[in-house]
């Protein structure tokens, strides 16, 4: 899969060294250049970048504020356009293949890429302060994209919403390209095992770090032998890492 980087790309948090010590300001001209307007209510994407190792408490006892509930809304936006537009462009395909590639295109290691080409990892509130030096093994960044996207619903309506997710965030795709690399290895591997009578079964044999850093390995079994693992920074992605090993070693075409 191909993601693209602009060439006008522009580094959000070259405001922030710029020497001018209002940091609303920063980030008022910081996200403008991303969303391409000027933001209405600024706090919205101030909460979008504050991830839950930096949230803050509320006046509702137990509650604190993070970016958690904007990334929900985001992610039902942005799988609502890219519904759309999968389903005009592909006038002819079954809920099965768009709902495949919607998958594909949503998934969480590509939105960290894309959240990374348009700066966001460069203004994302972590433990309290906006750092660069996060682990690369994360889902924070693509969780601060989808909280974006639900910040800018809410703060300038679907319709512009729509046209910063076509423009903004599809176009770092290769759409076609998508549609031909089939990425779940899980599946396939599944597959694979029905068509050669065999049994496989993914399990999770451990995991470490803490609640915001933690990774998983997984383990797949082959009629009940250890055949290959893999890790990530969830149960699916350390169970699609070792399907894909699985793969090497068995040379699945």
């Amino acid at each position: 899969m191909q993601i693209a980087l602009p060439r006008s790309f522009f580094n959000p948090f070259d405001w922030f060294r710029s020497g001018n010590k209002d940091p609303r300001k920063n980030l008022r001209r910081s996200i403008g250049h991303i969303i391409g307007s000027s933001p209405s209510n600024l706090g919205l994407y101030q909460l979008a970048l504050r991830h839950t190792s930096a949230s803050k408490a509320t006046a509702i006892e137990g509650f604190r504020e993070s970016n958690e509930r904007l990334e929900y809304l985001g992610d039902a936006v942005l799988g609502m356009v890219i519904a759309e537009f999968l389903f005009k462009k592909y006038p002819y395909k079954d809920e099965g293949f768009l709902t495949e590639i919607r998958s594909r295109i949503v998934n969480r290691e590509t939105l960290n890429g894309i959240a990374r080409k348009i700066g966001l990892d460069q203004l994302i509130e972590f433990d309290g302060s906006r750092t660069r030096s996060m682990p690369a093994r994360t889902s924070m960044y693509g969780d601060a994209l989808e909280a974006l996207v639900g910040a800018i619903y809410l703060d300038k309506g679907f319709s512009f919403t729509r046209r910063f997710i076509l423009k903004h965030l599809l176009s770092h795709y290769d759409i076609e390209s998508v549609v031909q690399n089939n990425g779940n290895f899980k599946s396939r591997l599944i597959e694979w095992a029905q068509r050669e009578g065999k049994e496989i079964r993914f399990e999770i044999v451990s995991e470490k770090g803490n609640s915001h850093f933690r990774e998983f390995i997984a383990q797949v079994l082959v009629n009940e032998e250890p055949f290959a693992t893999g890790s990530g920074y969830s149960k699916k992605k350390a169970e699609q890492a070792a399907a894909e090993k699985a793969f090497e070693l068995l040379a699945i075409k």
